[in-house]
C-alpha cells in the first residue's frame, strides 16, 4: 500500500480519540467519568475529529459497559465534536434497542453520533452468555442483525408493526468495526465505512484494509471506501518520558495476556523487573501499532503508519495513569497534525 502516488500527510486526515474509559488503580469509575468529560472538552478544542468510546463488560480496569449512556454524557458536555461508539457489540443486543438509544442521542444532538458496530461480546464467553437475549445467539448472527438494525433506521418502517420511535428516518453512520476480514468484507459489500482495531489485533491490518478496498461498493450513505485505523500513542516531551510513562501500558497489557483486568497501574521505572523476555515479546507484538516517544518520535511513526496504510482517518487509544500526561499526550499530537513541516 506503501506505493499509493499521492502519498497523504498526517495533517491531511482527520484525528480521533477511542476512550476505553480505563479506570485508574485507587480510583473510582466516577473519576473515570469526570476525566472523560475532560479529555473530551480539551481534544475538541484541539480540533479532534470524533470521540468513540467502546463497550466492555466484567472488567475491572474499563467503566464503558453501558455504552450509550456514557456517549450522552460525553456529547452533552461538548459540543462540535461527533461522538460514538468504537463499538456496541451488536451480539449483546436487541437491534430495536440500540436503534432507539441511538435515535434518541441523534435527537439529542443532531449531526453529532455515531454508531460503530462489533460482532465480538467484548467481554468472556460467560459474560457473553449473560448479555445475550437466548443462547442461542452470537456473533454468527451479525449480519441478520445489521440488517434488522438498518431496516429500523430506515423511513420506509414506517408501515411495520415494530418501529424504532425514536430513531425512524434518521440519517445516524454506521460503521462496521473489526479485528480480522470479516466485518471489512462485510462493510465492502454493504458500503459502510470501516474501523480497524490495530491498537490490539496488528495481524490482518493489511489485508482487511486491501479487502476492504477492492471490494467496496457504493451506497447511499458512502461512494468511495473509508477506513479508520486506531493505534495507541503514548507522547510526552522526551522519548525517555513518555518511556517511562508507557509501562502503565505495558501493565495494562500483561493483564491482558494472562486473563486479568485489573485497572491500569502508576508507571515504573524498569519493566524487565516485571516482564519476563516471553511476555515482552507477546506483548509488544499484540500492541505493535503503538507509538511511543517525544514529539519527532511519534509525528515519525505515525506518518510511517499512514504511508503505509494509506487510511483515511487514525484514531488513537492512550493508556495513561496521569491524567495531566495523557491531557499532554493528546496536546502533542494535535500540534502535530497542525505541522506540514516535520518537528525534528
Amino acid at each position: 500500500m506503501s506505493d499509493n502516488k499521492e502519498q497523504k500527510q498526517l495533517s491531511d486526515i482527520p484525528l480521533s480519540v477511542l476512550d476505553l474509559a480505563t479506570i485508574k488503580e485507587g480510583k473510582t469509575p466516577a473519576d473515570t467519568f469526570k476525566q472523560s468529560v475532560d479529555l473530551a472538552q480539551h481534544v475538541e478544542k484541539w480540533g479532534f475529529n470524533r470521540y468513540w468510546l467502546a463497550e466492555h463488560h466484567s472488567m475491572e480496569s474499563i467503566a464503558s459497559s453501558a455504552t450509550s449512556v456514557l456517549i450522552g454524557h460525553i456529547a452533552g458536555k461538548t459540543s462540535t465534536i461527533r461522538v460514538g461508539s468504537g463499538g456496541i457489540m451488536l451480539p449483546n443486543h436487541a437491534p430495536l434497542v440500540i436503534a432507539e438509544q441511538f435515535g434518541t442521542l441523534e435527537y439529542m444532538y443532531p449531526g453529532r453520533i455515531d454508531l460503530g458496530l462489533g460482532r465480538a461480546p467484548g467481554s468472556d464467553q460467560v459474560t457473553a452468555r449473560a448479555l445475550r437475549r437466548t443462547v442461542l445467539e452470537g456473533p454468527n448472527d451479525f449480519p441478520e442483525s445489521l440488517m434488522e438494525l438498518q431496516k429500523y433506521f430506515s423511513a420506509e418502517n414506517k408501515n411495520s408493526k415494530v418501529r424504532a420511535i425514536p430513531g425512524e428516518g434518521l440519517d445516524i453512520p454506521i460503521w462496521l468495526l473489526g479485528s480480522s476480514t470479516y466485518s471489512a468484507q462485510l462493510a465492502a459489500i454493504l458500503g459502510l465505512p470501516f474501523a480497524f482495531a490495530s491498537h490490539f489485533a496488528p495481524t490482518y491490518l493489511y489485508d482487511a484494509l486491501k479487502l476492504y478496498r477492492d471490494n467496496f461498493k457504493p451506497s447511499e450513505s458512502l461512494q468511495e471506501p473509508y477506513a479508520l485505523a486506531c493505534v495507541n500513542v503514548v507522547a510526552a516531551d522526551t522519548d525517555k518520558e513518555a518511556n517511562y510513562l508507557a509501562t502503565s501500558f505495558f501493565q495494562l497489557a500483561m493483564g491482558i495476556i494472562h486473563g486479568s483486568t485489573k485497572p491500569l497501574r502508576p508507571p515504573v521505572e524498569n519493566m524487565d523487573a516485571i516482564w519476563t523476555e516471553p511476555e515482552r515479546a507477546a506483548i509488544l507484538q499484540m500492541m505493535k501499532y503503538s507509538f511511543i516517544g517525544g514529539p519527532s518520535t511519534v509525528q515519525q511513526k505515525l506518518q510511517q503508519f499512514l504511508d503505509q496504510t494509506q487510511v483515511d482517518e487514525i484514531m488513537i487509544t492512550s493508556h495513561i495513569y496521569e491524567h495531566e500526561a495523557r491531557l499532554h499526550s493528546y496536546e502533542i499530537l494535535a500540534q502535530i497534525w497542525k505541522e506540514k513541516a516535520s518537528l525534528v
